[in-house]
């Protein structure tokens, strides 16, 4: 059983009111599709539970939130908080909008406070450090380049490592958000992730070195680009896309985004669709013509990449990668569970035979054929009659 978040990697925690599954401080349940989440209370994202521990805890969770009379319900949604501290979620058969509310109000509107707590507290510093130079004699001037440093800080960020699919390791920086970008395919209603990144693992000093030093002739970190497609393209999506909304969300655009998608039918339709809007906001942009070397210098993202889009378009492709990535996790555990049944079936097949005579099988066999070819009259009719 996992206790870790796979987004954040952050601990899930423990509960001691669910027996059969002991993770987790809020869990979201549908006891009719039979899907089992552990919301993790860090980056408040949903971690799909195994399908081997979710049955006997789903069943666990419906009577605990039963028994319990700290809870509030619609049609569709409820939540319950028991006296050990466990928050539960019980999903019924909601509405786009309504199911959003729950699974994203908290995650987007988390990181819009945090935001905005961090730019109050850096506008602060700012101001803090200007008023203090002035006392002590120095002119604003002195300070100029630290918005410029800052900024550089901010656009080498380091925000994902992980290997290409030649097993290479690539590193993927928070400028890199600003020209990557979802791609429509040529000869279909598919679509890509193409990603900007750097090759190797660099150590965070010379990082640091690039940042305040520039980068040294020879350096390897020259950007490139991959392609990635299917089930890999909808998780990395999903973690870049992350990274992209960390300003989170006001209710207004979460609202937004779920009508995007309701708009498109599914998840699944819509993400071509967010790729065509993201080459059209490319091709009506004069920065598509940029150098690569301005374009390495930009502050602010291109339109139609990954941070360059809308608020609420950015926010329904983070929600949308988020729903195919369990749809296809859901169609593997269907795939393997079928797997599983014909092996079994195919045991018992043979557990079967094990005791019965070969001649059995064959006297068997022709009876069948001689009972199907007769005609049907009262004399030939093999049940007795009473």
């Amino acid at each position: 059983m996992y206790t870790t978040c796979i987004f954040c990697h952050g601990d899930l925690d423990r509960n001691e009111a669910i027996e059969e599954f002991p993770v987790g401080r809020r869990l979201a349940f549908d006891g009719a599709k039979g899907r089992l989440w552990v919301v993790c209370r860090r980056c408040e994202r949903w971690n799909l539970s195994p399908l081997e521990t979710r049955w006997e805890a789903i069943e666990a969770c419906e009577r605990a939130f039963e028994s319990t009379r700290m809870r509030v319900a619609s049609d569709n949604i409820g939540l319950a908080k028991l006296k050990e501290g466990l928050v539960l979620v019980r999903v019924g058969d909601p509405v786009r909008q309504e199911f959003a509310a729950w699974r994203y109000g908290d995650q987007f509107g988390r990181r819009r406070r945090r935001a905005m707590l961090v730019t109050g507290a850096a506008v602060t510093a700012g101001g803090a450090i200007a008023i203090g130079g002035a006392v002590a004699g120095f002119s604003l001037g002195a300070f100029g380049g630290v918005p410029a440093a800052m900024q550089s800080w901010y656009r080498e960020r380091l925000i994902l490592q992980l290997r290409d699919e030649s097993g290479d390791p690539i590193q993927i920086l928070r400028k890199h958000l600003y020209t990557s970008r979802l791609v429509p395919e040529n000869d279909g209603p598919g679509w890509s992730l193409r990603v900007d990144h750097l090759p190797g693992w660099d150590k965070r000093s010379d990082r640091l070195r690039a940042w305040f030093l520039g980068r040294p002739k020879g350096f390897r970190g020259q950007r490139e680009t991959m392609i990635v497609h299917g089930p890999e393209a909808i998780g990395l999506a999903g973690q870049l896309m992350a990274h992209a909304n960390r300003r989170g969300g006001a209710a207004r655009a979460v609202r937004q985004a779920v009508a995007r998608i309701e708009d498109a039918g599914h998840p699944e339709a819509f993400l071509p669709k967010a790729a065509e809007v993201a080459l059209r906001d490319l091709r009506q942009s004069r920065k598509r013509k940029w150098s690569p070397k301005k374009i390495e210098k930009m502050s602010k993202p291109l339109p139609g990449s990954l941070a360059g889009l809308k608020v609420d378009m950015r926010l329904a492709i983070e929600m949308a990668t988020h729903e195919e990535a369990e749809r296809e996790a859901l169609e593997g555990e269907l795939k393997e569970l079928e797997a599983r049944w014909r092996e079994a079936e195919e045991i018992a097949r043979i557990a079967d035979n094990l005791f019965v005579p070969e001649s059995v099988d064959s006297f068997i066999a022709d009876e069948r054929e001689r009972i199907d070819a007769a005609p049907a009259s009262p004399t030939n009719d093999v049940r007795k009659k009473v």
